[in-house]
C-alpha cells in the first residue's frame, strides 16, 4: 500500500489507546490507531463500566478519575454512549466499616459525599438491605457505561467526527521512527505511543521487564434482569471494598476494618474479592469481583468464587433474581507498586500501560498527562 504520513500513531485500541487518540486529536494532530484484533476484546471491554472516583488512592489516581470522569460526561453523549446510572452506594455492615465511611467523608476526597444511617438508607435507597447496615456512602461522582458497547461507540466518534484513522486486524512488527512496519505494511509518524495492555513480551520487553509486573485475573457475572420497576440507584459496594480500595483502606480508620476483615471473610480476602453491583440498560446486574495474579494466569474459574460474590451481593441487596445468566473472565496487568506506567521507550516514542485496573476510571487524564509537553 502507500506509505500513509500521520503525526502519531498509537499501538493498541482499548481504552488507554482511543484515550490517547482523543487527547492528541484535540490537540490538531493527526492520528492512527493501530490494533492487532478486529475489535476491542480484553479488559476495556470486560469491566464494570464503573468510572470510579470515590475509593481511588489519594493524590494523582484520584485526580485522574475526578478528570477522567467530566471527560466522559463531556464525551458520552457526543459519542452516542448511554450513562445507565450515576452515584456510587457502599454500604457498611460492620461498626469498624462504619467509621471508614465517616472518615472518608471528612476527608478531602469525600467532597459532596454523605454519610447515611439506616434509616436513611430504608428512606433514600431501599434496595440496599438497611437492615444489616451500620451505615452508607453515599457518592455522587461515578458514572456507569456499558464497556462492550461504549468502547465501540468511542473508537467510531474518534474516527468519524475526530479523523482518527484506523487499523485494524494489524500487527505492528517494529517501530523505528519515522518508519512503523505492520503487517498491513509500513506506516510513517513523528512520534508513536506504545499500550500494550497485558503484552509484555510484543514491543519493547525490556521495559516491562524492570517493572515486576504479572496479569491479574478475575471473575465477573451477570445476573437475570430484576423485574419491572428493580433500578439501582448507582452502584454498589461494601465492607469488602472499603478494605480493599486505596482511597479508603490507607485511611488509619481503615485498620481496625480490615483485622475484623481478615478474621471473618478470610475465603473472600484469599481470593481477592470484593463487591461491586453496576446495572445495565435491560435491568441485569454485573456483579464481580475476585483478583488472582500470576505470570500467566489459568483461564478457569471456580463456581465456589462466583458464589462468594453473589453472596456478598444477596447481603447487600434486595435481589430481584440471582440467577446466573453469563460469566467471564478478565486480565490486566498489574503491578505492586504502581498504578500506571509512562515510559520512554524510545526516542520519539512513549509507552502507557495502566496497572491497576483503573483504565475506565482513568485513561482519559492519564493520555493527558503523557502528552501533555511530549507531542511534537
Amino acid at each position: 500500500m502507500t506509505t500513509r504520513v500521520f503525526d502519531l500513531a498509537i499501538v493498541g485500541a482499548g481504552i488507554v489507546g482511543l484515550a490517547h487518540a482523543l487527547a492528541a486529536a484535540r490537540a490538531g494532530r493527526k492520528v492512527v490507531v493501530i490494533d492487532r484484533d478486529a475489535q476491542a476484546n480484553s479488559a476495556s471491554i470486560r469491566n464494570f463500566g464503573f468510572v470510579t472516583v470515590t475509593g481511588q488512592q489519594q493524590g494523582t489516581v484520584w485526580g485522574r478519575a475526578m478528570r477522567s470522569r467530566n471527560i466522559w460526561a463531556e464525551v458520552a453523549p457526543r459519542a452516542g454512549i448511554e450513562v445507565i446510572h450515576r452515584g456510587t452506594a457502599v454500604i457498611a455492615h460492620r461498626p469498624e466499616a462504619a467509621a471508614v465511611v465517616e472518615a472518608f467523608v471528612a476527608s478531602e476526597m469525600g467532597a459532596g459525599c454523605e454519610m447515611l444511617s439506616p434509616t436513611q438508607i430504608a428512606a433514600r435507597l431501599p434496595l440496599l438491605r438497611h437492615e444489616d447496615a451500620t451505615a452508607c456512602l453515599w457518592s455522587p461522582h461515578e458514572m456507569r457505561v456499558e464497556p462492550r458497547l461504549a468502547v465501540p461507540k468511542l473508537a467510531a466518534w474518534l474516527e468519524a467526527e475526530m479523523g482518527v484513522t484506523f487499523l485494524r486486524n494489524t500487527l505492528v512488527k517494529d517501530i523505528d521512527l519515522p518508519r512503523i512496519r505492520t503487517t498491513a505494511g509500513t506506516i510513517e509518524a513523528g512520534q508513536a505511543v506504545v499500550c500494550p495492555g497485558g503484552d509484555f513480551l510484543g514491543l519493547y520487553p525490556e521495559i516491562w521487564a524492570k517493572r515486576d509486573l504479572d496479569l491479574c485475573k478475575l471473575h465477573m457475572l451477570r445476573l437475570a434482569p430484576q423485574g419491572a420497576g428493580w433500578v439501582l440507584p448507582g452502584s454498589i459496594m461494601n465492607d469488602m471494598s472499603l478494605g480493599r480500595y486505596l482511597g479508603f483502606s490507607e485511611l488509619p480508620a481503615a485498620e481496625a476494618l480490615k483485622a475484623v476483615l481478615a478474621r471473618e471473610e478470610a475465603p473472600s480476602l484469599d481470593n481477592g474479592i470484593h463487591l461491586i453491583v453496576v446495572q445495565s440498560a435491560d435491568g441485569s446486574l454485573v456483579v464481580g469481583d475476585s483478583h488472582h495474579y500470576a505470570t500467566t494466569p489459568d483461564p478457569f474459574a471456580p463456581d465456589d468464587v462466583d458464589e462468594l460474590m453473589v453472596g456478598h451481593a444477596r447481603r447487600a441487596l434486595r435481589l430481584g433474581s440471582d440467577r446466573v445468566v453469563e460469566r467471564w473472565i478478565g486480565i490486566y496487568p498489574h503491578s505492586k507498586t504502581d498504578a500506571a506506567l509512562i515510559e520512554d521507550a524510545a526516542p520519539g516514542v512513549r509507552a502507557v500501560m495502566v496497572t491497576s485496573g483503573t483504565g475506565m476510571s482513568t485513561a482519559f487524564a492519564l493520555a493527558e498527562d503523557a502528552l501533555s509537553g511530549w507531542l511534537a
